[in-house]
């Protein structure tokens, strides 16, 4: 009788044309590389939010496209014995939450394992012997992320700051974020009660009015200083006086508190002008023995406790000897060169955001170190100019975007032929997608993961390449 109705079910399914809206049942065999789970239906591959691998789903379909299928999990059938229990209650709302309802032992396995998926993908040579190594975590996987960057909504005359639910510009309030620095929340909520308390006009996106959109915080974990930056749509910002002599009383933690102009409607958070309004210009974290200066734009690794895990893991790879000439590509404030300065010849690196140039040559001047000169540019062009100029590199790390290598980079590099050579990458897709053409002279002796953002479906890799 079982088999019956199962035969009846499929057919059942087979009949109709599928909508968005309808539920299908599924096995789900695996996560995709965004952390949704893979199951197939009537042979087409089904990528299902919430669910895990060796579970049984109702799932309901919320796209179809002409070779895949997107669903949200409507309800599970067969647990998954790695689910837990998010501990946020948004994580299945909003973005960067992506594999909280699964253990923390499975989600690092999980991310060596996106690593080899993207290898599969794009099949650089010899991708099967690659030495794909267990990804490195954290003890306690909260409290990790340094900086806060939250929409500012009102509704119903409440302030609101926090992030859109995936695919919308509906804004959730997060009075609680379990993987933020208690300090960044903190400020953040003051600073949501100070907007209601003056009743400071706040950006309405529908109609393109109102001041403040933005607000962002960032704590220097090791110096325990924190930036404060507001985003608004003009110069204006109501109530700035008050609301700073109110943030310094309740915050002496606060070092810096800027003022960056956004106007109109765009995507980005960001504006061209940024202007100081109290304290520095710039807060100071400390690493690995050196300081960092932090102006508002630049960019620092979100997770300050495996950055320094990272950074060791790029020495080693590494391997400098005294007499390297190192290139230190995507630079931001000079954090990995100035690192390793101590151990090469010469440093060169660049980066194509100026404020972070600036704060990289002043943090080579901060920790006295004279052998190291950061230029602003990008990365494709400068390192083609200075081999042109005589440069030879001896080493090179790179750390790039999202978007991976720019192709004239990787020409630069399979031209010039440093002898050591990193790549830090936080995107397997194109890791995996640059390593075709960089195999070509290039063993990957190594893939080393690591977890930079526990509860998402993000992972940074160490790559260790050496000539043929």
């Amino acid at each position: 009788m079982d088999k019956k109705r199962s035969y009846n079910q499929k057919n059942k399914y087979q009949n109709q044309r599928l909508r968005v809206g309808d539920t299908i049942p599924l096995k789900i065999k695996r996560l995709g590389i965004n952390g949704e789970g893979i199951g197939y239906f009537q042979r087409t591959i089904c990528f299902i939010k919430g669910a895990l691998p060796g579970e049984q789903v109702i799932a309901k379909i919320t796209d179809i496209k002409p070779r895949f299928i997107i669903g949200e999990t409507a309800k599970i059938k067969m647990v998954s014995p790695d689910r837990v229990e998010p501990r946020d209650s948004f994580a299945n709302n909003v973005g960067g939450f992506e594999l909280e309802h699964l253990s923390y032992a499975a989600q690092l396995e999980f991310k060596r394992d996106v690593i080899k998926q993207s290898l599969a993908k794009f099949r650089p040579e010899g991708y099967k012997q690659f030495d794909l190594r267990p990804t490195i975590g954290m003890d306690d996987p909260t409290g990790y992320r340094n900086k806060a960057q939250f929409q500012v909504r009102r509704l119903d005359g409440k302030v609101l700051a926090g992030m859109y639910t995936e695919g919308s510009h509906d804004l959730v309030d997060l009075p609680e974020v379990s993987v933020q620095h208690p300090l960044t929340m903190q400020i953040m909520r003051f600073i949501v009660d100070l907007l209601d308390k003056y009743s400071v006009s706040v950006y309405n996106e529908r109609k393109n009015i109102g001041d403040v959109k933005t607000i962002i915080v960032r704590v220097a974990v090791e110096t325990n200083q924190a930036q404060v930056v507001f985003v608004t749509n003009s110069t204006k910002l109501p109530y700035r006086d008050e609301m700073v002599e109110d943030l310094q009383a309740k915050f002496p933690e606060i070092k810096s508190i800027m003022q960056n102009i956004n106007s109109g409607r765009n995507s980005l958070i960001w504006g061209d002008n940024t202007q100081n309004i109290a304290g520095d210009s710039f807060i100071t974290e400390k690493m690995d023995g050196l300081s960092f200066k932090l102006s508002a734009r630049a960019f620092f690794q979100l997770n300050p406790y495996q950055t320094v895990k990272l950074y060791n893991e790029a020495r080693k790879a590494l391997e400098l000897s005294d007499n390297d000439n190192l290139v230190d590509a995507y630079s931001g404030v000079g954090t990995i060169g100035l690192s390793l300065a101590k151990k090469a010849k010469e440093v060169r690196g660049m980066d194509t955001i100026a404020e972070a140039v600036e704060d990289a040559n002043e943090n080579a001047k901060l920790n006295g170190i004279d052998n190291a000169h950061y230029e602003t540019g990008a990365a494709e062009k400068l390192l083609p100019k200075w081999l042109q100029e005589g440069f030879k590199p001896d080493s090179l790390v790179v750390d790039p975007p999202r978007v991976g290598l720019e192709g004239r980079l990787i020409q630069a590099i399979l031209t010039s032929l440093p002898k050591h050579f990193v790549y830090i990458s936080c995107n397997p897709s194109t890791l995996a997608r640059d390593l075709v053409p960089l195999v070509e002279k290039y063993r990957v002796e190594y893939i080393q993961s690591i977890d930079m953002f526990p509860e998402t479906a993000r992972v940074e890799a160490v790559v260790k390449l050496t000539l043929k």
